[in-house]
């Protein structure tokens, strides 16, 4: 590309009312000694009779000038920009180019017209053909007679569903979503250990089926993934039902249209379904975590295909999600969840926080199995047995902590052999410490522990409102919770738009 030249550039197409109509100044521009040179976008033969006129058709210039508007007038010294005009302003082109008379004749202002290069899918493919889009992914060639989406399965990107092709300018749509470069590293994506671009994850995105808005988000529930505590390796590697559960809160999750109210983890919303399903196609494309290989669950469930929903706190008093765990109120966050699928509760009777939360409880006690205790929970309330609980008074917190109070299980019951179920927890040595009895499956409590808490302390029980206005419903997902260090705990990050 060679420099444009020094003096006066005006970027013009014959389409445009506002550049036919001051034609007579390009006429009294290249009549004066200031250098003149036209780019026209359309019409190799506008304006005519001008000594200069360079053919833009391809919009190369006019791209590598950041033309978004026609006419303008750009002035060029020692080869470069030092000023510009947008549309006509009679007093304001005089000023620029010195001549007092300058189209003395036409009206003081019109406006231009829409440069060729921004309209819909022309930017895109200009930025590929003469931008540095810093893409550095590499290049898959498709036969022509080959099909797009066919070739995705042969080649094992899909999770069992149709992908969007990632073709380039689809990818480049796609980054436009965030300010963050291509090729910057997001993480070590597992099992792999693979670095993770925020191209990749575009690609990712174009192939689950998002729109370049929902990319914050998407950035951030990768970034979650990666930490530490959440143990995605281990998610994958285990044999239990569970997945991530991605749930996002805040103002981010309106902005791009999700779903928190009816069918909110049904099908049916956009980027409750392609979110999810993103994060899912990442790791199985970027990390290698591919069903029947890392990923070993006996069963699985159907939301690891997707799994992500929006809270719902409209009309409530309780805190959000985001406040819960630690945020500034207003704050968009994604919390990732380690969550198997999900179990129905139904109450259509309870009119008082005590009752609900009773039924809470004893649904609660069944997370895995009933005399298996220090487990994880997301309690999904919905906004119906929501009201029985703020009418009353009792804020999340509250519900929480009796829940908690509720799920402190007897240790007699909770022992191996009770009830005649093998299940449960070992007895205890003298000195308090479960232990493995020789020649018995029960035990008694020993050293003053008469109760085992069904959930660990902390972030072992989390509660989020979801759900439509009507409908006495809830929900739990239970957690999969490893003991030692390669187990899982939520965690969250800040959504930065």
């Amino acid at each position: 590309m060679t420099p444009f030249p020094n003096g006066l550039i005006i970027v013009s197409k014959h389409d445009c009312p506002t550049c036919t109509l001051i034609e007579p100044v390009y006429h009294e521009l290249e009549a004066s000694d200031i250098p003149l040179t036209i780019y026209t976008q359309d019409d190799p033969a506008f304006p005519p009779g001008i000594d200069r006129v360079i053919e833009d058709t391809g919009l190369e210039n006019s791209f590598r000038l950041n033309i978004e508007t026609v006419p303008t007038l750009i002035r060029f010294d020692d080869g470069r920009e030092v000023g510009r005009l947008v549309g006509w302003h009679k007093e304001e082109w005089q000023a620029f180019t010195g001549i007092r008379t300058l189209g003395a004749d036409l009206p003081d202002f019109r406006p231009g017209c829409g440069s060729l290069s921004v309209e819909p899918g022309i930017a895109e493919k200009l930025t590929l053909l003469f931008g540095n889009t810093a893409m550095t992914a590499r290049k898959i060639e498709v036969a022509a007679m080959e099909d797009e989406i066919e070739a995705c399965f042969e080649r094992g990107w899909t999770d069992g569903l149709p992908v969007v092709p990632p073709t380039e300018i689809r990818v480049l749509r796609m980054l436009q979503g965030t300010h963050r470069a291509p090729d910057e590293i997001v993480g070590t994506m597992p099992p792999d250990g693979v670095p993770c671009t925020v191209e990749k994850i575009a690609i990712n995105a174009v192939m689950a089926g998002c729109k370049p808005e929902y990319m914050p988000v998407i950035l951030s529930t990768v970034e979650a993934a990666l930490i530490e505590e959440f143990c995605m390796h281990g998610l994958l590697c285990t044999t239990y039902f569970s997945g991530p559960v991605v749930i996002v809160s805040g103002p981010a999750a309106k902005a791009i249209g999700m779903n928190s109210g009816m069918n909110a983890l049904g099908q049916g919303n956009r980027a409750n379904a392609t979110i999810g399903r993103a994060l899912q196609l990442i790791i199985r494309n970027v990390g290698g975590g591919r069903p029947g290989e890392i990923d070993r669950a006996t069963m699985g469930n159907p939301g690891k295909y997707t799994y992500c929903f929006a809270e719902n706190l409209e009309a409530s008093s309780w805190e959000s999600l985001s406040e819960s765990r630690g945020f500034k109120k207003g704050t968009s966050t994604v919390t990732l969840f380690a969550g198997e699928g999900l179990q129905g509760m139904m109450d259509q009777q309870s009119r008082n926080p005590e009752s609900l939360a009773s039924t809470f409880a004893h649904s609660l006690r069944t997370v895995a199995h009933y005399k298996i205790p220090q487990m994880g929970a997301l309690l999904l309330v919905s906004p119906e047995h929501s009201r029985v609980f703020e009418n009353a008074g009792w804020s999340k917190a509250r519900l929480k902590e009796e829940l908690n109070r509720m799920l402190e299980i007897p240790l007699h019951e909770m022992l191996r052999g009770v009830d005649g179920n093998a299940e449960g927890i070992p007895s205890l040595n003298p000195h308090g410490v479960f232990q493995e009895k020789k020649g018995s499956t029960a035990g008694n409590p020993e050293e003053g522990i008469q109760t085992v808490p069904k959930f660990r302390q902390g972030d072992g029980l989390e509660i989020v409102r979801v759900g439509g206005n009507a409908g006495m419903f809830s929900a739990i997902i239970g957690a999969w919770v490893a003991s030692g260090p390669v187990g899982s705990i939520p965690v969250s990050k800040e959504i930065k738009l």
